[in-house]
């Protein structure tokens, strides 16, 4: 096979760092092959040429998303026509795509995708089971494979005709920091004989907004005696950037130190605050206490209780099938209840131990087991795209044909 030419989708921040990696794999297999589409700084710098820019379209609930639609749209367009350019181009359609979550854009770049006979792995799969159920249909229509990485998944799909293979969770595959506390302190200039608590509020601008200003009031409460150190997702705008800096300029009694090392932040924290989404799973495999919050619109939040279907908010627990980590979510979540939880989490021993012996098993959970010690997930992903692409070139990208070969 030619060097493949690859249309690469991801549009959040943890979706960004998977691409990039999938960017090294796929490179480390095949160096010639190229990449264009959908992904943020990092993508770009590993070898994506961007059509749209991730942080573009990094948004956030139901009401958000209908505010920004006819941008979402606009940029949704811009990818649909670098796709078909292709086809009269002299490089012709790309050989395989590989979307990464964000399913509001992906489904719906899967859909042409397929029509243009181009072979389609999803990354990281939409929560179908916990909402929007109906768009099995069109996974089972347009995606070739569906590769997850939480272990029920796999089973979910295959159950509803969807081809599907549990890879791993990619965050599994990561040693932990290698950076020391002392190190650390010097970098950020922090005092390294207090408690340390991490706040991670969402690595989307619109998270930030509704996250931040309650974890700040719950740092407030605690005066001196704690440091909270604040990572924030490379995929932040400037504008973004310039809003969490004038929140902290306006909190002058508030010990919150900006890093740009969340993992690090959560491996050192004595207890960690961490917005629902991606941060909770990085937080379990880090393995150090920590707490669930949440905040959308009042009218997103209203939808979502009468449409999502899962006992749980956050992915740790919902792994587990109990409650691991407590969950502060909407109205429950205020600067008071963060810090009773905190307080409780940074000094009660047992407690301490008895959360860290379930996320220990919560991390098993999420690492797939192969013959070869050193594949990781996204190696996985790799091999399953290259794969795919492959048999597209030999088959003249006959969709019907892919299908068959791919499942």
């Amino acid at each position: 096979m030619a060097s493949p030419l690859i249309f690469l989708s991801a549009g959040e921040a943890s979706g960004e760092h998977y691409g990039t990696q999938l960017i090294e794999a796929i490179r480390a297999e095949e160096p010639g092959a190229s990449f264009f589409g959908l992904g943020g700084k990092r993508m770009e710098a590993a070898g994506l040429r961007r059509i749209v820019r991730a942080e573009d379209v990094a948004i956030m609930g139901i009401t958000e998303v209908i505010r920004h639609m006819p941008r979402i749209y606009r940029e949704y367009r811009k990818l649909k026509r670098s796709i078909r350019r292709r086809d009269d181009g002299p490089g012709g359609l790309p050989d395989v795509a590989i979307l990464i979550d964000f399913p509001d854009v992906n489904l719906s770049l899967a859909r042409e995708l397929h029509r243009l006979g181009v072979p389609v792995v999803f990354f990281v799969s939409p929560q179908l089971w916990a909402w929007k159920q109906y768009r099995i249909k069109q996974v089972r229509r347009s995606v070739d494979r569906m590769l997850v990485i939480f272990p029920f998944e796999e089973k979910y799909y295959e159950d509803r005709g969807v081809s599907a293979k549990f890879v791993g969770h990619p965050l599994a595959d990561l040693p932990q920091p290698a950076i020391s506390r002392d190190e650390f302190a010097r970098e950020h200039k922090l005092e390294g004989e207090k408690d340390w608590v991490a706040i991670l509020p969402g690595s989307r601008g619109k998270e930030i907004d509704l996250n931040l200003p309650t974890m700040l009031d719950a740092a407030a409460d605690f005066g001196d005696e704690v440091e909270f150190l604040l990572p924030l997702a490379p995929t932040l705008t400037a504008a973004h950037r310039a809003t969490v800096a004038e929140m902290l300029r306006s909190a002058a009694n508030r010990r919150v130190t900006p890093v740009d090392d969340a993992r690090a932040a959560l491996f050192h924290a004595r207890a960690s605050v961490v917005a629902s989404g991606t941060a909770t799973v990085e937080a379990a495999l880090i393995g150090n206490p920590f707490l669930v919050v949440y905040r959308i619109s009042d009218l997103s939040y209203a939808v979502a209780k009468r449409v999502v279907k899962v006992p749980f908010v956050a992915m740790v627990n919902l792994i587990a099938r109990r409650e691991v980590v407590p969950e502060l979510i909407q109205g429950d979540f205020t600067a008071a209840n963060v810090v009773s939880h905190l307080r409780r989490l940074m000094h009660n021993e047992e407690d301490r131990k008895t959360m860290k012996d379930d996320l220990r098993q919560v991390a098993a959970m999420l690492r797939q087991t192969s013959e070869d010690a050193r594949e990781t997930a996204i190696d996985r992903v790799a091999s399953v795209a290259l794969g795919l692409a492959s048999r597209a070139a030999e088959l003249g990208r006959s969709a019907s044909k892919v299908t068959s070969h791919a499942r």
